[in-house]
C-alpha cells in the first residue's frame, strides 16, 4: 500500500513552519526565506550547490511520489480563492509533477499546468482527501506537502508514515506552529536526527508497524 509522506517541511526552533502576515508579496511572512536557505544552498537546488548531507535529504524529496495534497494557504495568500486567474505562486510549470489536491471551502474546476501538474481543488477531511489522492498516484506515495495546519491535521488523524523535518536554527516568535495539539505524537514513531553543518537538524519520523 502507498505511504503518506512529508519531506523537506522546515520548521524554527520554537515550531514556526511559517511567519505572519501572508501576503502576496511576502509567501512566508515575516520569516521570509529563512526557513529554507539551507536547501537553496544544496545541488538539487542549485547546480552549483553543496552534495552534503543536507543534499541528500532534499532529493528524497520527489521519489516515489504520485500525488500530493496540500493545504489553501500554500497554494495561495489569503483571498485567493475570489481570483479565478490565480494559479498558484510557481508560474506555468509548478515543481509537483503529479496530481495536486489543494484542500479549499473554495472548491473550482481542475486547473491543467505544464509539467505533469494537474490542481484538483477538494473542500474534504483528511482521510478523503488521501483516499482521491492515493487513487490519483497509482500505487505511488502520496506527498503531503503543507502548510503547517495541514501538517497537523494528517498527524492528528494518524494518516502519515512518514515525516521529514528541518529544524532551522532561527526563533521566529510567531506565525503558524506545527506542534500545537500534537502531545506525544512522537511514540507513534521511531525518530531519528542528523545534524548538517550549516547548523539545520534533519528529523525523521518513521511510523512503527503495528504488532
Amino acid at each position: 500500500m502507498s505511504r503518506t509522506r512529508i519531506h523537506n517541511f522546515a520548521i524554527s526552533l520554537d515550531g514556526f513552519a511559517t511567519g505572519e502576515p501572508q501576503t502576496l508579496e511576502t509567501p512566508f511572512g515575516h520569516a521570509g526565506q529563512r526557513l529554507h536557505t539551507w536547501m537553496f544552498a544544496t545541488q538539487y537546488w542549485d547546480p552549483s550547490g553543496s552534495d552534503g548531507v543536507d543534499n541528500a535529504f532534499a532529493r528524497r524529496f520527489d521519489h516515489g511520489v504520485g500525488a500530493e495534497i496540500m493545504g489553501a494557504n500554500k497554494f495561495g495568500p489569503p483571498g485567493w480563492g475570489d481570483d479565478p486567474d490565480w494559479k498558484g505562486w510557481w508560474g506555468p510549470n509548478p515543481p509537483f509533477h503529479t496530481p495536486t489536491f489543494v484542500l479549499t471551502h473554495h472548491p473550482r474546476p481542475p486547473m491543467e499546468m505544464e509539467g505533469g501538474t494537474t490542481f484538483h481543488f477538494l473542500d474534504a477531511t483528511p482521510a478523503e482527501a488521501l483516499e482521491v489522492a492515493r487513487e490519483a498516484a497509482g500505487g505511488l506515495d502520496v506527498r503531503i506537502g503543507g502548510g503547517a495546519t495541514v501538517v497537523r491535521e494528517f498527524l492528528l488523524a494518524g494518516l502519515v508514515d512518514h515525516m521529514h523535518l528541518v529544524q532551522v536554527p532561527i526563533v521566529l516568535g510567531r506565525g503558524v506552529r506545527l506542534w500545537d495539539g500534537l502531545e506525544a505524537v512522537e511514540e507513534a514513531f521511531d525518530v531519528e536526527t542528523v545534524s548538517s553543518p550549516n547548523g539545520v537538524t534533519h528529523l525523521t519520523f518513521s511510523r512503527r508497524a503495528v504488532a
